[in-house]
């Protein structure tokens, strides 16, 4: 059996305290950066940073990712008959959404769509802009 040192303690205490506190340790190095990560996705998908509406062909809508299967489309926007439009590419997060996108796939639509900023990854889209409905324009 070891001898108690000067202040009364055996040696092997503070060795016992770091095994009880590895644990808590190992716990806080995972949790916490998951936490953060999930906090900050949270609040990048839940407040937008504008909102609006764009009008044109849908040319494009497939569902796109190796792991993460997200919903991407591209619709074809014209300012002036005879000039080349300008293609803007946008991600459906929604299923019903994206049933409703894909049958109105070579129509001209009108898409309201909100843009979040940020987003850590591509798993909730491949765009910054979330298409949350869509219209046939006559």
């Amino acid at each position: 059996m070891s001898e108690p040192n000067e202040a009364g303690a055996a040696p092997d205490a503070p060795r016992m305290v770091v095994r009880h506190r590895l644990p808590w340790i190992i716990a806080g190095i995972i949790v916490i950066p998951v936490l953060l990560f999930t906090m900050y996705a949270g609040a990048a998908l839940h407040w937008s940073y504008s909102k609006g509406a764009r009008a044109g062909v849908l040319q494009k809508f497939s569902q796109k990712g190796w792991i993460c299967k997200t919903w991407e489309g591209e619709l074809a926007m014209t300012t002036v008959p005879g000039v080349a439009p300008t293609l803007w590419t946008f991600s459906v997060r929604d299923g019903h959404t994206a049933d409703q996108v894909s049958a109105l796939l070579g129509q001209r639509v009108k898409l309201h769509y909100t843009e979040h900023r940020g987003v850590p990854t591509s798993c909730f889209g491949d765009t910054q802009y979330y298409v949350d409905s869509v219209a046939v324009v006559p």
